[in-house]
C-alpha cells in the first residue's frame, strides 16, 4: 500500500513491528485512550504527521470529539504522543539490528558490524516506515521550537549510537581524541541520506541499485571517518 503525502510516498512493509492497530479501532470500557493511540499510530504510518488529526482518530474508535479531548488537550498533544511512539519503534529495530550481529570473533569487528548494522537499520526504517519515520521527526509545536518535549539527543536510538560508538573506542578501531561530538556527526550523515530516500531526490532520480550504491558509500564514509580505516 502506498499513500501520498506532500510528495512523499508512504510505502510500509513488515520489517519492523508496529503496535497492534485496525483501521477502526474499538475500544473496551477504561482503555479509551490506548484505543486512539492505537489508531493514530496507525495514521502515523500510513500517512505521516498530516494524517494524525484528533477528529478522525475519534471517530475510528467511535467517540465523540468531546470524549477525545478528555485524554489529549489538543491535536497537538496526541501527535507528540504518537512522535515519540515512532522513536521508541525506530529505537526498537535499531535495538534488532545491532543483536542480529554475531558476537564472536575480533571485538574490533564485531563492535564496527554492530555500528553499521545500526546505520543500515535506521535508513531501512525510514524507507521501509515512512510514515513513521516522519513522525518521528516533525514539527509539534510553534516555529523556532521543531523538538519542544524530549529532544533527539535524549532518545533510546541517540543513546544507543552513543553506546556504540563507546564499543568501537574500547576495541580500539577508533581513537578516543575522535569521540567527543562523533555521535551527532555519524547521525546528521545517515539521517541526511534517510531524509533525502524518502520523497526527496535520491528517490525520485535515482534508480534502486544507484541508491543502494549511495547507501553503502554513506555508511562506508561514516564509519572510515570515525575509525580511520582505509
Amino acid at each position: 500500500m502506498a499513500v501520498i503525502v506532500n510528495g512523499v510516498n508512504m510505502r510500509h512493509d513488515e520489517q519492523v513491528s508496529t503496535p497492534k492497530t485496525a483501521s477502526r479501532t474499538r475500544y473496551h470500557h477504561g482503555d479509551l485512550r490506548n484505543a486512539m493511540m492505537d489508531s493514530a499510530v496507525e495514521l502515523a504510518r500510513t500517512g505521516g504527521p498530516e494524517a494524525v488529526v484528533l477528529r478522525e482518530v475519534a471517530r475510528r474508535v467511535g467517540v465523540s470529539a468531546t470524549a477525545a479531548y478528555r485524554h489529549f488537550s489538543d491535536a497537538e498533544a496526541l501527535l507528540e504522543e504518537v512522535k515519540s511512539t515512532s522513536l521508541a519503534v525506530l529505537a526498537d529495530a535499531l535495538a534488532v539490528a545491532v543483536g542480529s550481529v554475531p558476537s564472536d570473533g575480533d571485538p574490533g569487528d564485531v563492535a564496527v558490524a554492530r555500528l553499521r548494522a545500526a546505520a543500515n537499520a535506521y535508513i531501512d526504517f525510514a524507507t521501509g516506515q515512512a510514515g513513521l519515520f516522519l513522525t518521528a521527526f516533525c514539527r509539534t509545536t510553534v516555529p523556532g521550537e521543531q523538538y519542544p518535549g524530549e529532544p533527539f539527543t535524549d532518545t533510546d536510538a541517540f543513546r544507543a549510537l552513543g553506546y556504540l560508538l563507546d564499543e568501537v573506542v574500547a576495541a580500539g578501531r577508533m581513537p578516543a581524541e575522535r569521540r567527543p561530538g562523533a555521535d551527532i556527526a555519524a547521525w546528521s550523515a545517515v539521517h541526511g541520506f534517510a531524509t533525502l530516500s524518502v520523497g526527496g531526490p535520491l528517490e525520485r532520480h535515482l534508480t534502486a541499485e544507484e541508491q543502494e550504491f549511495v547507501r553503502q558509500r554513506t555508511v562506508d564514509v561514516v564509519i572510515r571517518g570515525l575509525t580511520g580505516a582505509e
